[in-house]
């Protein structure tokens, strides 16, 4: 279940601080502006994914991490809802706090070297207008619902059924431009969160 109370900007500001940085180097390291790490550690705004994700960068530290810290992971091999690690029930998935993404991880990726996630995209929900980027390939398939999937100057909306096989390194983004939730089983290698 998602944690209401968890404080997206006292969290930041304490890993900051425990790595000895200022919000500047932290800006510097993650290549973000610098009045972007004061307006999230105040709760002015709240950060998309992708930006999120970006700032941990500086951090040396996946959004798993950051949110999950001290959670023990399940070894496996069966895992029951229970166990499946929450990573972005907390953030808004856009500036604007319009559409929540979920993003639920089965077991410890880094020990298995993939990561597999179960996704679910409200209404508005959207992974960020600056694209994700990462070393990786990935690929998922629609389980209910509709996505509109970018993936460099491609622009395709999936719907249930249908699924996606892609380089990770070419910058992409998940939208849902639809009135329902879309729901997406996801694979990863090597883990990015």
């Amino acid at each position: 279940m998602p944690d209401a109370s968890f404080d997206v900007g006292a969290r930041l500001k304490e890993l900051r601080l425990s790595a000895k940085l200022s919000q500047r180097d932290l800006a510097g390291r993650a290549g973000v502006p610098h009045a972007q790490i004061s307006n999230i550690e105040q709760n002015k705004t709240s950060p998309s994914v992708s930006t999120l994700r970006k700032i941990l960068t500086g951090l040396d530290m996946g959004l798993a991490d950051f949110f999950e810290e001290d959670r023990v992971r399940r070894e496996g091999p069966f895992f029951t809802e229970d166990d499946l690690l929450d990573l972005t029930s907390r953030v808004p998935a856009n500036a604007e706090g319009q559409g929540m993404l979920l993003l639920r991880q089965i077991g410890d990726a880094r020990a298995y070297n993939l990561q597999v996630l179960h996704e679910q995209y409200a209404p508005g929900a959207d992974t960020g207008e600056t694209r994700l980027q990462h070393f990786s390939t990935e690929g998922g398939f629609v389980v209910e619902g509709e996505i509109e999937i970018t993936v460099g100057d491609e622009v395709r909306l999936l719907k249930a059924g249908e699924a996606y096989l892609f380089d990770s390194r070419i910058p992409h983004r998940f939208r849902n431009v639809s009135d329902r939730k879309a729901v997406v089983i996801s694979a990863c290698t090597p883990p990015y969160l």
